[in-house]
């Protein structure tokens, strides 16, 4: 089976370690970066699926790797969810007008957010605002 592969862009090591972990018990393959440069670095060497991005990051904030992203016209294709715990009015559009698939709001609910992911990765033009940001299971 050619498991889908989910760049993981998170500061947090617990959080980065809890997305892992959820995204390889649902059979996807991931690649970890804490910081923006590390997000750049990784998406230019892998052929990823799909990016999972943090708004908070050291080197640069999420809004950079977005921008970063959707200069590359290789890049620039990959899906992006923004996940964020920063305010949800001033970021959401922001961050769907910058290149952004969708954006879901910290806590988030796995299953959901694995919706997310799989209708992202199966059809990766679609475009989806967001998900309830209840907490996950």
């Amino acid at each position: 089976m050619n498991n889908k592969k989910v760049l993981i862009v998170e500061d947090d090591a617990d959080v980065r370690l809890g997305y892992r972990i959820l995204l390889q018990a649902n059979h996807y393959d991931t690649v970890l970066a804490a910081d923006a440069i590390g997000a750049i670095s990784e998406a230019s060497k892998h052929a990823l699926d799909l990016i999972v991005l943090d708004l908070g990051l050291p080197a640069g904030d999420g809004f950079v790797v977005l921008e970063k992203l959707q200069a590359n016209p290789q890049l620039s294709i990959i899906p992006v969810i923004v996940v964020s715990g920063r305010d949800l009015h001033a970021n959401k559009e922001r961050a769907l007008k910058a290149g952004a698939s969708a954006f879901v709001q910290k806590p988030w609910n796995d299953d959901a957010l694995l919706a997310l992911i799989s209708q992202l990765v199966s059809r990766p033009g679609d475009f989806v605002s967001s998900v309830p940001n209840t907490e996950g299971s």
